[in-house]
């Protein structure tokens, strides 16, 4: 009975990995990288303006942000009410997330 469970998890595992590849992300999808909100977390955490890098990284992960917020890198930053004075003085709207 457990190697029949074990088999079928198995099955049904490497049919999950083959279909993943068929799967295309959307464009800002295949784009967002939590790495770039790194230029922004000084001024987020603190009461720094915003460097113009900051600013530029932020406008490039824009799509990106209510994903972000879910990262367990940097989610707690974009959660940090410092996040949104950032993403103001930046020019970025900061989208509501659900």
């Amino acid at each position: 009975m457990e190697n029949s469970l074990r088999s079928c998890f198995t099955v049904a595992f490497m049919v999950l990995l083959l279909s993943a590849g068929h799967l295309q992300p959307t464009e800002a999808q295949s784009r967002c990288d939590s790495v770039q909100l790194s230029w922004c977390l000084q001024s987020i955490v603190s009461n720094i303006p915003p460097s113009q890098e900051c600013c530029r990284r932020l406008r490039t992960q824009e799509a990106c942000l209510c994903r972000e917020t879910r990262d367990p890198t940097f989610g707690g930053y974009l959660r940090h009410p410092g996040a949104r004075r950032v993403a103001t003085a930046c020019g970025v709207t900061f989208p509501r997330c659900d």
